[in-house]
């Protein structure tokens, strides 16, 4: 199964993540809690969940960014805030807090390549998606 980064820095988050991403099949290589681990893990991953704000400061976006460009890792922020997340950006989208399971299933599917019934949905809002028309 594909590898997963799990950028958070309140534990109890991040482990709830990776219970839902472990029980799915899903490996997790990581968790970070700021830039410097998260980027330490990025080249083991294929995917990340990314939160915005972080024990460094509101780095999530420009961790985003880098994972995208410097490593090829699709990225889906999981945030309160994701007006902070800023547009133009290149993550295939964001879920809010609290999540479900479901959304989180569905962006790590999406992350994949693989289609998921609810990935379009209010849980999971996706970004920069170009129709095949």
């Amino acid at each position: 199964m594909p590898n997963a980064l799990i950028v958070e820095d309140e534990i109890f988050v991040a482990l709830d993540l990776e219970r839902i991403l472990t029980d799915a099949g899903y490996q997790v290589t990581a968790i970070a809690a700021d830039r410097a681990s998260a980027l330490s893990a990025a080249s083991e991953a294929e995917f990340a969940f990314v939160d915005i704000n972080l024990r460094d400061g509101p780095t999530g976006p420009e961790i985003g960014a880098v994972l995208t460009r410097d490593y090829g890792v699709k990225v889906v922020f999981v945030t309160a805030n994701p007006a902070q997340i800023g547009i133009p950006c290149d993550a295939l989208g964001y879920i809010r807090k609290p999540f479900s399971e479901r959304a989180i299933l569905a962006a790590a599917a999406l992350a994949i390549g693989q289609e998921h019934p609810a990935a379009a949905n209010d849980d999971l809002v996706l970004l920069n998606r170009v129709s095949d028309a």
